[in-house]
């Protein structure tokens, strides 16, 4: 069967390319894929998840491919393609539909997750290229792939405030930006929203919901595809928060991180404002805090309260043993990673049964080490090193040290001053 497509010419310094609409179901049936495993193939593998991803999106009522399927096609299979008397730059593209004559050079996953979506047909933009080489494939996929920049995930987060239905990552960003902007929050001026720092800001935006979130929903973005669709969400017992969710209680989901927080500044006042000496407000601790929430709120439903003193009476208990064990919110003892977090989780939720030598032989006479010091002078009294951020040469006792995932305790890369 023969279709007819009206194209756009388009001309860039790499040359002229056209630019059109085709119906989804259409361009399934011309579109070709090949991969790099076969001889000059420039595609990578498929990857299964991100095809079951776009496939799930199409659900999605608000669903919208904006950007264009880019292909190429050989002269060879084009039956017609001609000016259109009138119309500047617009040509009319006539090929034979019943065969794949189109190579996809940049949008592989799309295509194969609208192939695997039921029941979904929408009209797509293509882009075409004619008769390019395989060096010229390469250079075009090559040149996508690594140009486009990331984009944060406090921005996308952000975003969903302008969006008027519910959706965990609405919810989650919501109460990141009330916390921030409120002076009884315990987070008061410390979240860096947007992904900008602020004077105070220990903890981007994107770091609080993405952990906030897991809380919620093990699929948030298939929550937010039923809920456009009118489908009940079903409770998750792992999920303490998500049945206040289910509720449209945000505010119990509010008071309850606002009591946990609020409990965690009081108790461990001077780690939770000293950012550059301790851990607790940053990721690590952030993440550890998070962690232990599910446990500590179980404890607290249980018992029938979970106030602000029901998380006091509870974080007391931990700040004994860190006392008890000489163990410091920091780096040197709690490292970056999933690793730190997991090992000081376990610590506010208190599952070491207060018996600290159960789980953490790594800490046994870790005060006695003697750290490797990475020194490049010195000043007659200590080592110095130059710190890469601010320039200057400082004492080691300036820099403060760090736990390796090891165990090796060496000093930090920064001094106090510019972390």
């Amino acid at each position: 069967m023969r279709i007819k497509l009206h194209m756009l010419e388009i001309n860039q310094p790499i040359g002229s390319f056209y630019v059109g609409k085709i119906n989804s179901d259409v361009l399934i049936r011309i579109s070709k894929i090949v991969r790099r495993k076969d001889s000059l193939g420039i595609q990578r593998d498929l990857a299964s998840y991100r095809v079951k991803e776009i496939s799930k999106y199409c659900e999605d009522p608000d669903s919208a491919f904006p950007t264009p399927i880019i292909v190429n096609i050989n002269s060879e299979h084009v039956e017609e393609f001609n000016p259109i008397n009138g119309a500047e730059g617009l040509y009319e593209l006539v090929i034979d539909d019943t065969f794949p004559v189109a190579e996809i050079l940049d949008g592989q996953h799309r295509i194969e997750g609208i192939k695997a979506a039921e029941n979904f047909n929408v009209d797509m933009m293509i882009v075409v290229m004619f008769d390019l080489t395989e060096e010229e494939k390469a250079y075009v996929f090559s040149t996508i792939n690594s140009n486009q920049a990331k984009v944060s995930k406090s921005l996308i987060y952000d975003l969903f405030e302008l969006s008027t239905k519910r959706s965990p990552y609405k919810t989650c960003h919501e109460i990141a930006r009330i916390m921030n902007s409120d002076e009884a929050s315990p987070f008061y001026n410390r979240l860096k929203m947007l992904g900008k720092k602020g004077e105070d800001g220990s903890l981007s935006q994107g770091t609080f919901v993405t952990y906030l979130c897991r809380l919620i929903s093990l699929h948030p973005q298939q929550d937010m595809v039923d809920i456009k669709n009118g489908k009940p969400l079903k409770d998750d017992d792992r999920l303490v928060l998500r049945k206040y969710f289910i509720e449209e209680r945000d505010d119990i989901i509010l008071k309850l991180l606002n009591n946990y927080f609020s409990a965690v500044a009081k108790v461990f006042t001077k780690e939770w404002m000293n950012n550059n000496d301790y851990i607790l407000c940053k990721t690590t601790g952030y993440g550890a805090l998070m962690k232990a929430f599910p446990v500590l709120y179980k404890r607290g439903y249980d018992n029938k309260t979970l106030t602000q003193s029901f998380f006091e009476n509870e974080l007391e208990q931990t700040k004994g043993l860190f006392e008890l064990n000489r163990l410091e919110l920091t780096s040197m003892f709690f490292p970056s990673g999933e690793h730190g977090q997991v090992k000081l989780s376990k610590f506010f939720s208190k599952e070491t049964g207060g018996k600290v030598e159960n789980m953490n032989k790594e800490f046994k006479n870790v005060n006695d080490r003697k750290p490797v010091i990475q020194a490049s002078g010195y000043n007659g009294s200590e080592p110095t090193r130059v710190c890469p951020h601010c320039g200057k040469e400082k004492p080691i006792s300036d820099f403060g040290y760090r736990q390796m995932g090891n165990g090796e305790i060496r000093n930090q890369s920064w001094c106090k001053d510019c972390r």
